[in-house]
């Protein structure tokens, strides 16, 4: 399906123009029919027959009225393709203007202009003058057509001008994210809430759930062009029969897929002047149109194009998204385009001045290495949800799990963290290394990342992070492990009793501490062997015939069963043997 919207002055022929295309009156309310003008949104479609594929093509048509602008760039803000009308008899008005404007700030850069009424009058000079005015915004050279909706002149290349227009609009991806603004929302007998919207890309199903501010809802049923379809895809426009969190739905609510969208009420933008509005800057606190949300902001200038917006409330904006600002007293729009939807505080003095410069090299593309090398430690999901989706972590930066951290963040966590290890293994030269989780705190990285960025000569055992060489121990501990490490050289097997180790003066404390760095070996409490003890009994063990009892082990290995039972344990934990059925074992790992 197309998607096209009209703009232009109250009472120049928008509704009757698109009666005369679709066959259908867009104008529903009683109201509009009594005073002759459009007061809420309006829709028809038709069907364009030279359009490849889906040729069905929605209108819909907005208030021309400057009473009703909030509902106007309701409708013109999702829609891509406009159909701009201006009368053959009446001068240009400001209502033309202010839509031109609007559809140049928000980036419509596809548009047919139709001189309606031409029956009546010339249509020349109002043509001449609406080229004129759009050739100072991005909808210069657009086809503009003299038609009569009275007398059907002019329709035929009209339906022609839309086609070729429409043909040039490239199809939205049905498999992005949805994120579809509410227009309307109403209550069915029988059915419940309804909502309609224009879907500009990603799929909608029965079934499907959908986040908003106020909750989850669930699709009950999806309807495009008065018809109940299996799915709609972008671009569309569709009514949504909705269950679950319903009570705040309203306009301006904007439909997402879970989890799927950064939701903020924060973000940095560019502001630009929209059509005649001067250089001047937005007011302190004016109105944000985007999507079909109208929400009170407070603008903060960050030098003389950037600012900072604060919304009223939270919405789900992404890199490059295009948005109005407007002015409720003077009606004057300035256009704005949101360059980070999650931006850091400012707090410091020049802060801002410095946020400026950041913002001031930013275009508004959605840009994965830059936002990686501004943030330094994202997730790939959050990269996502902002709009800056990655393809290739590994090609961007340092991977843990969803964490991607900057070349250079993780250079320099790296050094911080040999520098953590060394002076702690300084200070507590009986218990060496860090446990992630502490150094994950001193180098300010998520504790899943410590892996990622650890280095030669740190590596990581037993969940801490230790240095490759032999700790630095105090002398006296030195001399009382040389001592021990001796003793055991004769007798590997012999573990020393409790008396003896406290003779050493090696208590629980300091073995615990040499057994994580790697310089005894502690099967169970109170056994202590030299460091190689493990890999010494399994190539003792490899002699035996195999399978071999518990008994034959102890008598091999001359030693005891408070010594044998502990270490068999060990080495079946580490998988050097294998306890069978029976009992017995037998090495799996010969020599080590």
């Amino acid at each position: 399906m197309h998607v096209v919207v009209t703009a232009g002055h109250v009472d120049h022929g928008k509704s009757s123009l698109v009666r005369a295309l679709t066959g259908t009156d867009p104008d529903r309310l009683p109201e509009e029919h009594r005073r002759g003008l459009t007061i809420e949104l309006g829709y028809a479609w038709t069907r364009l027959p030279g359009l490849a594929g889906d040729d069905r093509v929605a209108f819909v048509d907005v208030p021309g009225h400057e009473r009703f602008i909030p509902t106007t760039l309701a409708g013109i803000g999702p829609v891509p393709v406009a159909l701009l009308v201006v009368a053959a008899d009446d001068p240009w008005m400001p209502q033309a203007a202010e839509h031109l404007a609007a559809l140049d700030a928000l980036g419509v850069t596809q548009a047919v202009v139709a001189i309606s009424r031409a029956d009546l009058a010339d249509p020349g000079p109002a043509a001449g003058r609406a080229r004129a005015e759009l050739s100072r915004t991005g909808l210069a050279g657009a086809a503009v057509v003299p038609v009569s909706a009275r007398t059907g002149a002019g329709l035929q290349e009209l339906r022609a001008r839309l086609t070729a227009v429409l043909a040039e609009v490239p199809a939205p991806s049905p498999d992005a994210d949805v994120r579809m603004w509410v227009d309307r929302r109403f209550t069915v007998t029988g059915a419940g809430t309804v909502v309609t919207g224009t879907l500009p890309a990603g799929r909608v199903r029965p079934g499907d759930r959908l986040a908003y501010e106020g909750g989850t809802v669930q699709v009950r049923a999806v309807q495009s062009l008065g018809e109940e379809v299996g799915e709609a895809t972008g671009v569309a426009r569709v009514a949504l029969n909705l269950t679950g969190d319903v009570d705040d739905l309203r306009r301006g609510a904007a439909l997402i897929t879970p989890e799927a969208w950064h939701v903020s009420d924060v973000v940095d933008v560019r502001v630009e002047p929209a059509g005649s509005t001067t250089a001047d800057r937005p007011p302190e606190r004016p109105m944000l149109h985007v999507g079909a949300a109208a929400v009170a902001t407070h603008h903060r200038p960050l030098g003389d194009r950037h600012a900072r917006l604060v919304l009223g409330r939270a919405l789900p904006l992404r890199i490059g998204d295009r948005a109005l600002l407007r002015d409720p007293g003077s009606r004057r729009l300035w256009g704005v385009r949101v360059l980070d939807p999650a931006p850091g505080p400012l707090g410091r003095r020049g802060a801002a001045a410095r946020r400026a410069a950041v913002l001031a090299t930013l275009d508004g593309e959605p840009d994965p290495a830059g936002e990686l090398a501004r943030r330094e430690v994202v997730t790939t999901a959050f990269l996502r949800r902002i709009g800056a989706p990655v393809s290739d972590p590994g090609a961007l930066g340092v991977v843990a799990g969803d964490v991607l951290i900057s070349r250079d963040r993780a250079h320099r966590a790296a050094e911080a963290a040999e520098r953590a290890v060394r002076e702690h293994d300084s200070a507590a030269p009986v218990d060496p290394g860090i446990p992630t989780a502490a150094l994950a705190d001193l180098i300010d990285l998520p504790q899943a990342a410590v892996p990622a960025v650890l280095r030669a000569p740190l590596r990581l055992e037993a969940g801490r992070a230790r240095l490759d060489h032999r700790p630095s121990l105090p002398e006296r501990i030195e001399a009382a492990l040389a001592e021990l490490e001796a003793e055991l050289a004769e007798a590997p097997f012999a573990a020393p009793t409790a008396d003896r180790l406290r003779e050493l003066g090696l208590d629980d404390r300091v073995l615990a501490a040499a057994a994580r760095a790697g310089r005894v070996l502690r099967p169970a409490p109170g056994v202590v062997l030299g460091a190689d003890a493990a890999d010494r009994a399994v190539a003792a063990l490899a002699d035996l015939p195999q399978p071999f009892t518990t008994s034959e082990a102890r008598v091999r290995l001359g030693t005891s069963r408070r010594v044998v039972l502990p270490l068999l344990e060990h080495l079946d934990s580490r998988r050097s043997t294998r306890r069978l059925p029976d009992d017995r074992r037998e090495v799996t790992a010969p020599g080590g």
